[in-house]
């Protein structure tokens, strides 16, 4: 009986190993080839997704940041240089990215691409006037900038590297 015991628990042990490394040779490593970078090369490493780091911007306050890489789809992009985009969180939330000290900017048709941003998110409260200039920069018609009346807490990203699926 024990002989048997013993054979069944190495048996289990060997399937769910086995297991393990199949399921993360399934995962497709990063290659620096599939995509454009702008800003600062860096290390992709730990990357999280849309859902896990909304989760985390939920534990933030104000004034707290965290420095991350994250994966996602970008919304929208500045359609006057490329100096900021929306990145999908999930949903109606996104991470409103900006770059680092305005040193880089993205392509204006990169709505929709895949990216990996690297850098700091925090939260944080935007004015109505920055608010309308966004708005503006997003070609937003008149109607919709005339809309914002009250500041608006977003989800913010300053970062300093960006991965652009090619």
């Amino acid at each position: 009986m024990k002989k048997i015991n013993v054979i069944l628990i190495v048996l289990v042990l060997f399937i769910g190993t086995n297991g393990i490394a199949q399921s993360k040779s399934a995962i497709k490593p990063f290659n620096s080839n599939e995509y454009a970078l702008f800003g600062e090369k860096f290390k992709v490493n730990k990357v999280l997704t849309n859902k896990e780091l909304l989760k985390k911007y939920k534990t933030l306050k104000a004034g707290d940041s965290l420095t991350v890489q994250f994966q996602s789809n970008i919304k929208s992009v500045c359609k006057k240089k490329g100096c900021w985009m929306n990145m999908d969180l999930t949903g109606d939330e996104v991470s409103f990215v900006k770059f680092k000290d305005y040193a880089f900017f993205v392509p204006l048709n990169a709505d929709n691409s895949e990216a990996i941003v690297s850098g700091k998110a925090f939260v944080d409260v935007v004015s109505v006037d920055e608010l309308k200039h966004y708005a503006k920069d997003g070609g937003k018609s008149a109607a919709e900038i005339a809309k914002i009346t009250k500041p608006e807490t977003t989800y913010s990203f300053l970062a300093d590297g960006v991965y652009i699926k090619k």
